[in-house]
């Protein structure tokens, strides 16, 4: 009789099993573990949390599945859900409100995945959470206030992420939470944290003041399961460890510099340097009018720390570059500018009406489309009165020629309906009806034998590797100025350059790209 009841519960057990293993989510398995049913699936094809699971499953993990995403509603039948892990899975994204439905949670694995942030905010709906492992991601900030509905948390691991400066308010609001908390009750009823935080790149400047003072003197009820958080810069500081090191208060940027003012001659090199120093170290740009059109070499070196002396070289100065010249510093404290003044007068022997400064003309491709190119100009002339200019878009194997007649105040013009492997040159000279040449640009459009995106791309390449090596040089940009004064006097003008020639469009390869 025993041995039947023996029999018959075996029997029992194995109809159990068959018929658990029947409802499991096909490509995972399910077993009955000691925290409850487990659902576990590896290596699943779909990037979604498999949908209308049974709502009996207290263990979840799916690892090693390309998941991408943990979004709204992914757990919406997992309201009894203790502890879920998404190990290994290629996250980059969870949405807030992703984790609402599961009220029940105690513990969240999400190592190895691809996050670079965390919507903190969403643990508002999990006040049950006691693990939160975070270990092997991206994630590179953490805002003061991200610890706030974790005041359960018991364990925290931010270990091999990507975290540089963190303060030490996160933690420091933590155990306020916890007091806020409990008011009456005494130390013991707070929660311990145990924290991973090594195998980071941590900047030990002056923005991780707080944090090493945290480690320095951390106790009850925080915890590190590593204390040697190492630096990974400034230079100085390299392998260094957090607790053996004492940051410098932060400093907003001061800056100074040789001169102010620099009076030159046409033609003639100048170098303007400024001076910021600052904790942490300061990063140096430069403003001017005309820097969308002029660009100038930044040199950028530093002497000491905290110090970075930027040079700005300007060659050949042109009386157009007489301008103000603002150096901006900048770090995490705050900003601070300084202004240097450029006058460039004309060059000794140049005519009045021939000097540079009478005007001056620059010519570029600002974009394009797939059959088309939009052309920009900046004029700058010490006249008066303002003149119109006359543009000519040749297409030079073609003979074709296209001749527009401007008036004062337009600056861009768009060239459509352009013949496709065509090379091109547009030139832009001042006033009508007998214009003098002015600066020109060379480009070519893109191959017959492709699509209109295909010809976009080409075009932009071409203009790219054309455009901005032929426009004309310094000289050519005001020889239009200076020709009456030159067919006076020979020889008191610089020959006048040719612009170098462009390449014809070579025969499109299969890929649709040009030959070499």
């Amino acid at each position: 009789m025993a041995a039947a009841f023996r029999y018959l519960l075996l029997v029992l057990e194995f109809l159990e099993t068959r018929a658990s293993q029947a409802s499991c989510v096909p490509g995972c398995t399910c077993s009955q573990e000691s925290v409850g049913r487990t659902l576990s699936c590896t290596s699943i094809s779909s990037g979604n949390i498999p949908g209308n699971l049974p709502e009996e499953f207290k263990q979840v993990r799916i690892e090693n599945s390309p998941l991408f995403e943990v979004s709204r509603g992914s757990f919406s039948n997992m309201s009894i859900v203790q502890y879920l892990w998404l190990n290994f899975s290629n996250v980059t994204v969870i949405h807030p409100g992703a984790l609402d439905q599961l009220r029940d949670l105690r513990e969240l694995r999400l190592q190895g995945n691809k996050l670079r942030s965390v919507p903190w905010t969403a643990f508002h709906a999990t006040p049950l959470l006691k693990v939160l492992d975070l270990k092997g991601n991206r994630i590179d900030a953490l805002p003061e206030q991200a610890l706030q509905f974790l005041v359960g948390l018991t364990f925290l691991d931010l270990s091999s992420n990507r975290l540089t400066v963190v303060s030490s308010s996160v933690f420091g609001n933590w155990l306020t939470y916890q007091k806020h908390r409990h008011p009456v009750c005494g130390v013991e009823s707070l929660s311990t944290l145990v924290m991973a935080l090594h195998d980071n790149p941590w900047e030990c400047d002056c923005r991780l003041r707080g944090l090493v003072q945290f480690v320095k003197s951390i106790s009850f009820p925080v915890t590190l399961v590593n204390t040697y958080l190492i630096c990974h810069s400034p230079l100085s500081k390299a392998g260094q460890l957090l607790h053996e090191i004492e940051p410098s208060v932060c400093m907003k940027p001061k800056i100074s510099t040789p001169s102010a003012n620099f009076t030159i001659e046409a033609g003639q090199n100048v170098t303007l340097r400024c001076v910021a120093q600052g904790n942490p170290s300061p990063t140096i740009v430069w403003s001017y009018p005309l820097s969308r059109w002029r660009e100038f070499a930044v040199l950028t070196s530093s002497a000491v720390e905290d110090a970075v002396l930027s040079e700005l070289v300007i060659p050949t100065a042109r009386q157009v570059d007489s301008s103000n010249y603002t150096c901006v510093a900048s770090n995490a404290v705050g900003r601070s500018a300084l202004t240097i003044s450029l006058h460039v007068r004309p060059a000794r022997g140049w005519p009045a009406a021939a000097a540079p400064s009478a005007a001056h003309v620059e010519l570029r491709v600002a974009g394009h489309t797939a059959r088309g190119v939009l052309l920009e100009w900046l004029a700058v002339a010490r006249a008066p009165r303002e003149q119109g200019f006359t543009l000519r878009i040749a297409a030079q194997s073609a003979g074709r020629e296209e001749v527009v007649h401007l008036g004062p105040g337009v600056r861009s013009y768009a060239a459509q309906d352009l013949l496709p492997g065509t090379r091109y040159e547009a030139c832009l000279s001042p006033g009508q009806p007998h214009p003098r040449r002015g600066p020109c640009v060379v480009f070519v459009t893109g191959s017959v034998g492709v699509g209109p995106e295909g010809r976009k791309r080409l075009l932009h390449a071409t203009v790219v590797l054309c455009a901005l090596l032929l426009a004309l040089p310094a000289v050519g940009a005001y020889m239009w100025a200076a020709q009456g004064a030159c067919s006076r006097s020979p020889g008191c003008c610089p020959r006048r350059q040719r612009p170098p020639r462009c390449p014809p469009a070579g025969p499109p390869r299969k890929d649709g790209s040009f030959r070499d």
